[in-house]
């Protein structure tokens, strides 16, 4: 048995969430059921993309997640389960969820979900709520070993794999960019594309002053000067900084503030982040 980790945009206001785990529980009341979020902001498959991404490596291989951030349910885009090189299983409609997690980690199988074996029984005729009926119930067989990946249906092409536009990070000019991919929610900082291993090449050291700009549709919408540092409490409070986050990106924030707010900046391909050495 392997544990189940449910994310959605439901929110916790009403009963969504706990009828998955419902359904969860009644395929096997043993099941270890844990929560990833269900705060990702309603359609917003580019946050829940990412949020699966931030924590899949910290959880043991074998585990089975359940993302359903399904603007499109009802239509005809395909429930599917991958199984990402790192060995974990993630079941959700393919929509673009599973987009970076193939970009970082990497999807080796995907196959569609036989509905006529693997949904929930009773609901052949509800069409709205596939994240109970469909996803929460495959995703308790898989991980309490009713089925293995291989009864989950026909395997899928990976060509076939729908994927949001990527942005890859570059270091040209004597500067590296990016995007700024998400926020740290609660504070603010802005978390971009561009590994630790890329911002290297521009041989800034701990203590080193670095020019951020940012773009949104090709046109700079705010620059600042900041200390690159270990860590918030290497700077002032209030004052701003470049540091490593926890996915090993350059991500940029105010200590004991909060960078997007206070700037009115945003997420996705259309925010480029441009970082080079202050002069």
């Amino acid at each position: 048995m392997h544990p189940l980790v449910l994310q959605s945009d439901f929110g916790l206001d009403d009963g969504a969430v706990s009828a998955m785990v419902g359904v969860a529980v009644a395929v096997d009341p043993g099941l270890r059921i844990h929560d990833l979020t269900h705060n990702i902001p309603p359609y917003d498959i580019w946050e829940g993309s990412y949020r699966l991404a931030q924590v899949i490596s910290y959880w043991p291989a074998g585990t089975v997640f359940v993302s359903v951030v399904d603007p499109g349910v009802g239509s005809d885009r395909l429930s599917v389960v991958a199984r990402t090189r790192t060995g974990h299983l993630v079941v959700t409609p393919d929509n673009g969820t599973l987009t970076h997690l193939h970009s970082i980690f990497g999807i080796e199988q995907l196959r569609q979900i036989d509905e006529t074996m693997n949904r929930r029984e009773g609901s052949e005729e509800s069409y709205t709520f596939h994240g109970r009926d469909i996803y929460a119930y495959t995703g308790a067989r898989l991980a309490s070993g009713a089925i293995s990946f291989g009864q989950v249906g026909p395997e899928v092409p990976l060509a076939d794999l729908v994927s949001l536009p990527l942005v890859q990070p570059e270091a040209t000019g004597g500067a590296v960019h990016g995007t700024i991919d998400t926020l740290d929610v609660r504070y603010g900082s802005l978390w971009t594309s561009i590994p630790r291993e890329l911002f290297r090449e521009l041989g800034v050291g701990h203590g080193g002053r670095v020019t951020v700009r940012v773009s949104h549709h090709d046109a700079v919408v705010h620059a600042a000067q900041m200390t690159y540092a270990r860590s918030f409490a290497d700077v002032e409070v209030g004052e701003s900084l470049l540091y490593v986050n926890s996915l090993d990106r350059m991500a940029v924030a105010i200590n004991r503030g909060h960078y997007a707010r206070a700037f009115s900046l945003g997420t996705g391909t259309s925010w480029r982040v441009r970082l080079e050495p202050a002069p």
